[in-house]
C-alpha cells in the first residue's frame, strides 16, 4: 500500500522518539556523547579518509529543494574542507 508522507498512517504508533544528544559507536555499541566528542570524532573520520584515500574520496549530498544559499554553503564546504567539487543532489529524480 502506498502511503503519502502527509498521511497520519506514516507516523509510528507510539509517535516519534527523537534523539536528544549525539551517539558515538564504541566497541560496536552506541553510547551517549557530548557534542564536542561527537563532532571531534566526525572530523577525525573525515581527516582519516582524506589522508588514506585522497581528496576525491569524500563528497557532500545536498538537496534540490534546499535554498540556493544552503546549496551554495554545501559546495563551499566541499571545496574548502575536502578540496573537491564532489557535491550531489536529487536534481535528477
Amino acid at each position: 500500500m502506498h502511503v503519502k508522507k502527509s498521511s497520519p498512517r506514516s507516523v509510528p504508533r507510539g509517535g516519534y522518539r527523537r534523539l536528544t544528544q549525539p551517539l558515538v559507536r564504541e566497541n560496536g555499541v552506541l553510547r551517549p556523547a557530548t557534542w564536542d566528542e561527537a563532532l571531534d570524532r566526525a572530523a577525525e573520520g573525515f581527516r582519516r579518509s582524506l589522508a588514506e584515500n585522497g581528496r576525491r574520496s569524500t563528497g557532500i549530498f545536498s538537496c534540490s529543494k534546499s535554498t540556493n544559499e544552503v546549496n551554495f554553503l554545501a559546495s563551499k564546504f566541499a571545496r574548502a574542507v575536502f578540496g573537491n567539487n564532489n557535491v550531489d543532489s536529487c536534481n535528477r529524480t
